[in-house]
């Protein structure tokens, strides 16, 4: 009994740092999925996967840029692009600003021009400590205005997915954004130039059901939750058991809905090498 307890106590300690981004005064940083500890410099030197179970811990957009980018090649796109208020729902502008003081970012996404292996590209991140990384009127500009700048100067495009689904403090506009973001994918694609979608944990409703699900080649981190409902929804409404490791990256890889998973230690050589064989930005 006292090891159940210590096991849940080491998983709400896990989240807890994870969502306040702080690490206990020991320095330790414990794992949500196998609630082993391990020092934070440790997990950080096996870029914030586990030591022990392989479980990889969620990133911020710039460091997961700065991992995948050649060093010095960034160049931020349409920084100073605002989360709006549309509809003004109440407490939604207080809870924006929290979200930006905390994150440091403007909105659930960050785009950028820059090189992987010496082979220019851009490149889109979603942010989950954002708003758990749902789609907002902001963030499908975003990523149609990086999708036009790719398309404009013929150059592949790498998005890193990992949303909750759509905003729902923004109603039918957020919803709006799986229309114009796969519109402009659309164009992208009569161009012959190619699209890398990568999906991260989770990602979830709106955008697996546009953007992340319209690659040419569709990589995902190990354990990464994909679908548009979540498992324990669908198994409410169908009333049946699901499988093991139902959605998960894995069981989608053996499904045909992700080309590969791919480790976070081999991500980057394996954009590099996918860029490589597509050297002129297509498909061919």
């Amino acid at each position: 009994m006292n090891s159940i307890f210590a096991k849940r106590r080491n998983r709400l300690l896990a989240m807890k740092a994870l969502r306040d981004n702080y690490v206990p005064g020991d320095r330790l940083t414990v794992c949500p999925k196998c609630g082993q500890e391990h020092q934070r410099g440790a997990v950080a030197k096996d870029l914030f996967v586990c030591p022990g179970c392989g479980y990889h811990f969620p990133l911020g957009a710039y460091h997961r840029l700065s991992m995948i980018l050649d060093s010095g090649s960034f160049r931020e796109l349409n920084e100073k692009l605002l989360a709006a208020d549309p509809l003004s729902f109440p407490g939604y502008r207080e809870k924006q600003r929290a979200a930006q003081r905390k994150t440091g970012l403007n909105e659930a996404a960050v785009t950028a021009t820059g090189t992987v292996g010496g082979r220019k590209c851009v490149v889109g991140v979603m942010d989950s400590r954002f708003f758990m990384g749902s789609m907002s009127a902001a963030v499908g500009e975003k990523i149609t205005l990086a999708i036009e700048y790719a398309a404009k100067n013929k150059l592949p495009l790498i998005l890193f997915c990992a949303s909750g689904g759509a905003r729902m403090q923004e109603g039918i506009l957020s919803l709006m954004q799986m229309a114009k973001t796969s519109a402009a994918l659309a164009r992208f694609s009569e161009k012959g130039l190619l699209y890398i979608s990568v999906l991260t944990d989770p990602t979830t409703g709106g955008v697996t059901a546009s953007f992340a699900s319209l690659g040419d080649i569709i990589l995902a981190e190990p354990g990464a939750l994909i679908g548009f409902a979540g498992p324990r929804v669908i198994q409410q409404t169908i009333g049946e058991t699901l499988p093991e490791g139902f959605q998960r990256a894995e069981y989608q890889e053996e499904h045909g809905f992700v080309d590969a998973v791919v480790p976070r230690s081999q991500l980057r050589e394996t954009l590099s090498r996918l860029l490589r064989l597509h050297e002129k930005g297509g498909r061919s």
